[in-house]
């Protein structure tokens, strides 16, 4: 080989492409490349972002829609009417039949000046006393606030107990012939393992600080001064829950020996006894005796959240009650 020639490249194998720094130009297509790459990813961003903001919004309207929808009762009306408030359910702090709920929605029946008469729907077993003597002493504020309104409970399936016991304040109560009337009376029940727990061989280690602090732990034997002093705590609500009846009945009672026993009757014999006054369900009431056959539903629904936070409320409560006092409960049922 001369020495001035220089050896020529070696020409690409057949079939092999041609290396990016082969091509004219490649630095400018690899650049275009980058750029759109860049322009894809954050188009994609883009309308994630529009997407989450959506679905946020979304939210934020169904959340308003819910608020709107299940918080609260009616206020404004466009005429006369019949005002509706129902006691359903166990009365407790943690149910929909609370005293704060319902006692709110009577505030707000009454406070309309389109008002023709109230009407308390009750269907309820009972439950705590406490919540049916708020109910019972709102309804007597009312009724002395508001003379010319008239306040009628009528019963569903049940009125009974305690739900009996804030029905009581009513001008009047109507019945259908088979609902459940009465009930007139307190218990506290729990349970008691501590022969369980001696064939279990598990021994009770309670420190208490106060003579009477382990009243009714359901590990521990009961004695005879719990018994008196938890039939004393009942006896006291059972005659505050007769006082509240007699005062609400007044001269309609026949009273019998059996009638604050605790037992209770069909809506027949209620009206019998002057539990009661008479037949009649809230669309006869309105219409017959209201004369006002609009009947507007004032009963306070809860949100959500409200739920959410009675229920985280009703827990931490029940669990400070049960340190204190595990397996007692006293209610109106």
């Amino acid at each position: 080989m001369p020495d001035n020639l220089t050896p020529e490249k070696d020409p690409a194998p057949a079939g092999r492409p041609r290396a990016p720094a082969d091509e004219p130009g490649w630095e400018r297509a690899a650049l275009e490349r980058i750029a759109l790459a860049a322009i894809s990813e954050q188009r994609a961003a883009r309308r994630w972002r529009i997407f989450f903001r959506f679905v946020l919004l979304a939210l934020l309207a169904l959340a308003m829609w819910g608020a709107l929808s299940f918080s609260g009762q009616r206020v404004a009306t466009t005429g006369r009417h019949t005002a509706m408030v129902s006691l359903d359910g166990e009365i407790a702090t943690d149910t929909n039949a609370n005293a704060q709920d319902v006692n709110t929605a009577l505030d707000s029946a009454f406070e309309d000046s389109d008002t023709a008469g109230v009407i308390l729907y009750c269907n309820s077993p009972g439950g705590s006393p406490v919540q049916a003597s708020m109910i019972n002493s709102e309804i007597r504020r009312l009724r002395g606030k508001y003379s010319s309104i008239p306040l009628y409970v009528v019963v569903g399936d049940m009125c009974a107990s305690g739900g009996y016991y804030a029905a009581a304040a009513a001008e009047k109560i109507y019945v259908s012939k088979a609902s459940i009337v009465g009930s007139i009376g307190v218990l506290m029940d729990g349970f008691g393992f501590t022969g369980l727990m001696d064939k279990l061989g598990i021994q009770r280690r309670l420190h208490t600080s106060g003579e009477n602090k382990g009243f009714f732990d359901p590990f521990s034997p009961e004695t005879s001064k719990m018994d008196e002093h938890a039939q004393n705590v009942l006896d006291q609500i059972h005659a505050q829950f007769i006082d509240a009846v007699r005062q609400g009945r007044g001269k309609r009672l026949h009273e019998t020996p059996d009638m604050f026993s605790g037992l209770f009757w069909t809506g027949q014999k209620s009206v019998e006894m002057g539990l009661a006054d008479g037949f009649g369900d809230a669309d006869y009431v309105a219409r017959e005796i209201f004369k006002a056959p609009d009947i507007i539903d004032y009963t306070v629904k809860e949100s959500i959240t409200d739920r959410v936070a009675r229920k985280f409320g009703a827990a931490v409560s029940a669990g400070a009650l049960r340190a204190m006092a595990l397996g007692a409960n006293t209610r109106l049922h």
